[in-house]
C-alpha cells in the first residue's frame, strides 16, 4: 500500500467538519514561518489559509510550552501545551487547558494517548512521515518536508486522506517539528 492513502474509519478528533467526506485526499501546505518562537500558516492547493499556528515564548513565569491553532477566520481551535522537560505535549479545545477539554495527548515513547491509536512511521532521513491507524496498514496522512534555505522558509507537504481529520493532521504536525 506505499504511497497511497486508504479511506479510513472517519472518526473526527478535533471537529466532524474538518473531516472532508471525499472522495479525494486533502492536500495542506505547512509554512514554518521566520519569527520568533513557532509559527505556521497553513494553506489548501488553491493558496488560501485554512489555519495557523502562533505560539507564545516560554518564560520562568510559564515553564510550558504553549501554541494555539486557529481556523482561517482567527477562531483558535486548539491549545497545544507542550513539556519544557520532555517532548510531550497535551492538547485542548479553544484555549482552554482544563482536563475536560483535553483532546488527545502526544508522548515520545507512546506517541499518542487517543481512544484510537496512531503511529507515526518516518523515513530514514526524517523528511517524511506516514501516519497510521495503530499497528494496522491503514494509511491516513503523509507529511514530506521541504527544507528551507536563507531565502526560503521550511514547507511540509501535506495529504491527508478523506473522511480524517486535517485539524487534528495539522495539531500533529506542529508538535513533532516543535
Amino acid at each position: 500500500m506505499a504511497n497511497q492513502l486508504s479511506p479510513p474509519f472517519g472518526t473526527p478528533i478535533i471537529a466532524p467538519h474538518y473531516c472532508d467526506p471525499g472522495p479525494h485526499p486533502v492536500h495542506l501546505i505547512i509554512t514554518r514561518e521566520r519569527s520568533i518562537g513557532e509559527n505556521f500558516t497553513v494553506t489548501n492547493s488553491n493558496g488560501n489559509i485554512v489555519f495557523s499556528v502562533k505560539s507564545n515564548i516560554v518564560s520562568i513565569v510559564t515553564p510550558r510550552r504553549h501554541m494555539y491553532l486557529f481556523d482561517a477566520y482567527g477562531n483558535p481551535i486548539v491549545h497545544l501545551q507542550g513539556s519544557i522537560s520532555s517532548d510531550n505535549w497535551k492538547a485542548f479545545r479553544g484555549q482552554s487547558a482544563e482536563s475536560g477539554d483535553l483532546i488527545f495527548r502526544r508522548e515520545r515513547s507512546s506517541l499518542f494517548q487517543l481512544r484510537t491509536k496512531l503511529n507515526v512511521k518516518a523515513t530514514w532521513f526524517g523528511s517524511s512521515w506516514d501516519v497510521y491507524i495503530g499497528d494496522s496498514n491503514i494509511l491516513v496522512a503523509q507529511i514530506n518536508k521541504k527544507l528551507g534555505t536563507i531565502f526560503s522558509r521550511e514547507k511540509y507537504m501535506v495529504t491527508v486522506s478523506p473522511n480524517i481529520d486535517h485539524a487534528f493532521i495539522v495539531a500533529l504536525i506542529v508538535t513533532l517539528e516543535s
